[in-house]
């Protein structure tokens, strides 16, 4: 059975990204003994400047009836003075939607070949390798709102969290899973001292968590958490929580590897997978060549695993990265004396060739 995978190159590097990514995941596949079939749609800027939308229905409908999506980046100042309903960004937000994408996953691991690039001690981040599972649909971004108005003669502005037992439940059971391929271990992270919201989220994480018996779950208020992602890192395995205290915990976190190009990331939930890597799409460096593009092939790694169920090959991608970094091989963002610096291109057939 062949499997089909839409790839959407986006705007600035994406293109280069995404090519180099596209090689890697065809050679994986033959590996792994795996038919795919890439079909490339456009979306984002470059779906702008084309026909007027963001998210054309064309790549909407090519998404919903794909087995997985495999994205570059959107966005640009070349698209400041659009229309907010039609800037680029849009067209992740439309994908999330149609796809029913409720949890977006974050892995964080330091390779030892990187430990010296984190702004952390070596000693800190040395084998950190966690997962951040946050709830992507529900929370205060999506709640009932109340732009600024006058009240009293003083300007007030209003958002409001909201979560259901439901949300919560699916959103632990996610990461629960996602535990069951690592080391079984869960922090559910929640201000539960002071917000009904997370009193709730506590109490379903609990309910929820009893069904894995082989799980081992802990809780922590986001403020502790957010200071031992500095100060103990290697404690954690998976990281479950709300969308608005996943936004910047995972951005919290991205910092400790030393390079916003080395991480990918996963939005799942009950449609095909949208997998990308967590930077934008820099366009200043775009068409140069030197764009890293290891976070997109790790992007595609995660793609193997959580959507076509090929484990086998998820591990081979990532191991091939890692031996290209352990033989001294590096893009721009991290090359340093001694190293040997390599184009966006060169870095992907070096991955392909330790495939």
């Amino acid at each position: 059975m062949t499997r089909k995978i839409t790839l959407i190159p986006g705007d600035g590097i994406g293109p280069e990204i995404t090519e180099a990514a596209k090689q890697v995941c065809q050679q994986a596949a033959v590996k792994g003994r795996l038919n795919i079939d890439f079909e490339a749609h456009y979306a984002g800027g470059a779906a702008i400047d084309r026909i007027g939308i963001p998210l054309p229905e064309a790549t909407l409908t090519a998404c919903m009836q794909s087995d997985a999506v495999l994205l570059g980046a959107v966005g640009g100042p070349a698209w400041d003075a659009v229309e907010p309903q039609l800037r680029p960004e849009k067209a992740i937000l439309g994908l999330r939607k149609a796809l029913g994408l409720y949890a977006n996953l974050r892995p964080i691991r330091v390779y030892p070949s990187l430990v010296e690039h984190s702004p952390l001690k070596p000693e800190v981040v040395a084998g950190v390798d966690m997962v951040i599972v946050r709830e992507l649909n529900g929370g205060i971004y999506y709640g009932e709102r109340l732009e600024g108005t006058i009240v009293n003669g003083i300007e007030e502005a209003r958002d409001t969290e909201c979560y259901s037992d439901s949300e919560i439940s699916r959103i632990v059971s996610m990461a629960c899973k996602v535990a069951r391929q690592r080391r079984g271990q869960i922090t559910s992270v929640d201000k539960a001292n002071v917000l009904a919201t997370s009193r709730l989220w506590r109490r379903t994480a609990e309910k929820t968590a009893q069904r894995f018996a082989d799980i081992s779950l802990q809780h922590l208020y986001v403020d502790n958490c957010a200071m031992q992602l500095v100060l103990a890192p290697n404690q954690f395995d998976v990281i479950v929580t709300s969308n608005l205290f996943g936004d910047i915990l995972s951005d919290e976190a991205a910092v400790l590897t030393g390079s916003i190009g080395m991480l990918p990331s996963a939005s799942i939930g009950d449609g095909p997978g949208l997998y990308e890597p967590i930077h934008g799409s820099a366009p200043d460096i775009a068409g140069k060549g030197i764009a890293n593009p290891l976070g997109t092939i790790l992007s595609a790694a995660m793609l193997f695993r959580h959507s076509l169920d090929a484990v086998a090959i998820a591990d081979c991608i990532e191991a091939a990265v890692a031996r290209v970094l352990e033989d001294g091989y590096r893009t721009a963002d991290l090359y340093k004396k001694g190293l040997t610096q390599v184009s966006t291109e060169e870095m992907g057939r070096l991955v392909t060739e330790r495939l």
